[in-house]
């Protein structure tokens, strides 16, 4: 099927219908998670991007795919594609983009391929909301491995069961991360509306990608489409602690839709949660009033209630309360979700995704739950579109009263945030400050890696909180602890 717009532009094509496919932008994590995908699949694969870096470029090499870069119209020569798939980063202008359209090589975005050469006739069961999506649906996909139902995923983040972020299953179900940001340049719409979700959950909605949404309304307007794509005979939970997203899944969902949450007043619901160093131990009552005690080896409130989530969705699904508590338990986790990075001199780094101030707050709120007799220092670097805009200025002055120390870094100056809508980090400090917690800030890498290692002592926690690779601060850190010779 074609876009009427331009003749080049598939929106469906049959599994099978071609066997070479090209991949502008492949080094992304999703992009190239789907390459891997596509050559375990069958596929003769390659693909293309400025600039490939370790991990990413080490991965396409172990699975056989050629990468050509810088991005130019001769790839095109060499990779002799029957499809071209491209990613959202790229525009318009792209020369490989343009030489296909020129050619007449028909392109899909990522979403769009995905939802036709790999979850095409499958059972989709689709993770989406603000907050919590990658854990969520590594979770559920971990859950349904573990009863032996041979699942696909593909989530955003390499999880330790795994080894990666994706699983190339024989399984009726495909487990999917939704992204509510643009799909590509011909098409403005969100990722998700091409997974034809037969199952979701929905984990919150907070105004977020504050490039792409003009204010909350839009950006809701994006789930309230999704949540529009469900059949009839599929189901969708969402958590009670957003109850705008309850309302928007009740007004546009035709399937049936559940909440889950902690605290009574959900149909599936947590409570008597206890959090230690093995995790989190709580009990969920199901919407049968069966009761059922579970084990998550991750802490914090949000991870109790995504998992009550997952529970839920699972039991949906038709599998036992026993099945879903066995696969929760031996679940190991997402990297740079409140990941471990080292210990030295009893100083704990914690490698953590969290941007958005609601994260923030409630990262810090699950660590001071695991490790409540221990000093715990944030170190934070405003990185997204959204979380270097002063959007959220007073929701990230009060995100982080649970930590000891905080730390932040001055965001670099970016082109598309005008400097009267920059986060305002000094104004954040000095409340940090006013309220008794020790805060710092500076723009310099080596300078807040020096700040903390000489201020860290024993016993202390370090989450570092970012999106990005923060210039290298955490081996930095490492190494700034391992040189004081108090391991």
């Amino acid at each position: 099927m074609t876009s009427p717009n331009d003749g080049n532009i598939l929106t469906s094509i049959a599994p099978g219908a071609v066997r070479q496919i090209h991949l502008v932008g492949v080094a992304g994590t999703g992009m190239g998670a789907f390459a891997g995908m596509l050559k375990a699949a069958g596929y003769q694969v390659t693909g293309s991007d400025e600039n490939v870096y370790p991990p990413m470029s080490d991965m396409l090499r172990e699975w056989g795919i050629e990468v050509f870069t810088p991005y130019a119209a001769a790839n095109l020569d060499r990779a002799r594609p029957e499809l071209a798939i491209i990613g959202n980063v790229i525009r318009r202008a792209n020369p490989e983009a343009a030489a296909a359209r020129e050619r007449g090589i028909p392109q899909m975005s990522f979403p769009a391929a995905f939802g036709s050469l790999i979850a095409a006739g499958k059972h989709c069961v689709v993770i989406v909301g603000t907050h919590g999506k990658t854990t969520t649906g590594a979770l559920m996909a971990h859950v349904l491995v573990h009863a032996g139902l041979d699942p696909t995923f593909l989530v955003g983040g390499v999880t330790a069961n795994y080894g990666g972020n994706f699983r190339l299953g024989r399984g009726e179900y495909v487990v999917l991360e939704g992204d509510e940001y643009d799909t590509a340049y011909f098409d403005k719409g969100p990722k998700f509306l091409h997974y034809r979700a037969r199952t979701a959950l929905l984990t919150s909605i907070e105004f977020d990608h504050a490039d792409i949404y003009r204010d909350l309304p839009h950006y809701e307007s994006s789930f309230e489409k999704f949540c529009a794509t469900l059949p009839r005979d599929g189901w969708l939970g969402v958590s009670a602690s957003y109850p705008r997203a309850v309302e928007i899944a009740r007004a546009h969902s035709r399937a049936p839709v559940d909440t889950y949450g902690v605290g009574p007043g959900a149909e599936y619901h947590a409570e008597d949660a206890r959090f230690g160093p093995d995790g989190a131990r709580f009990a969920v009552r199901g919407a049968r009033e069966e009761r059922v005690e579970l084990l998550l080896p991750m802490s914090g409130n949000h991870n109790v209630e995504n998992a009550t989530g997952v529970y839920a969705a699972a039991r949906r699904l038709g599998l036992s309360p026993a099945t879903i508590a066995d696969g929760l338990a031996g679940f190991q986790g997402v990297k740079r979700r409140q990941e471990p990075r080292g210990e030295i001199g009893g100083v704990l780094v914690i490698d953590d995704f969290a941007h958005h101030p609601t994260a923030v707050r409630e990262t810090i709120l699950g660590l001071r739950q695991r490790y409540p007799d221990r000093r715990l220092w944030a170190v934070f670097e405003p990185r997204s579109n959204t979380s270097r805009r002063n959007i959220h200025q007073a929701e990230y002055a009060g995100a982080f009263d649970r930590a000891n120390a905080v730390t932040i870094r001055l965001p670099e100056p970016h082109d598309k945030v005008p400097a009267d809508q920059q986060l305002d980090v000094p104004a954040i400090v000095g409340a940090l400050r006013g309220r008794g917690i020790q805060a710092a800030t500076s723009g310099e890498v080596a300078e807040l890696v020096r700040l903390v290692s000489s201020g860290a002592r024993r016993g202390d926690v370090i989450l570092v909180m970012s999106n990005g690779s923060f210039g290298g601060f955490i081996p930095s850190l490492l190494a700034a602890l391992k040189e004081r010779g108090d391991e």
